[in-house]
């Protein structure tokens, strides 16, 4: 009897669970899911990206204090200039 119970138990359990896992690949609950993963990427990389433009620009300061390349005749020039370095300025 106990047995019987056990399995028919087992049984529902994995009935229940299939169903689940079927449902789950119809195509707007897989479209969804694609969607909300792209959705959670793009502002991964965009978070990425400003982090290492910061990161960058306060290293290009740094860099520039250091070699003493913003100042004229000892004074800083006080201007933010944005260097690129492809027009070598």
């Amino acid at each position: 009897m106990i047995r019987r119970l056990f399995y028919m138990s087992l049984g529902a359990f994995l009935t229940v669970w299939t169903m689940r896992k079927l449902q789950s690949l119809r195509p707007d609950h897989v479209a969804r899911r694609t969607a909300d993963r792209a959705v959670t990427l793009a502002d991964q990389l965009r978070d990425f990206a400003g982090e290492v433009r910061h990161l960058s620009a306060s290293r290009e300061t740094e860099l520039r204090a250091e070699f003493g390349l913003d100042t004229v005749d000892g004074n800083t020039t006080g201007k933010n200039r944005i260097y690129d370095v492809k027009d070598g300025r």
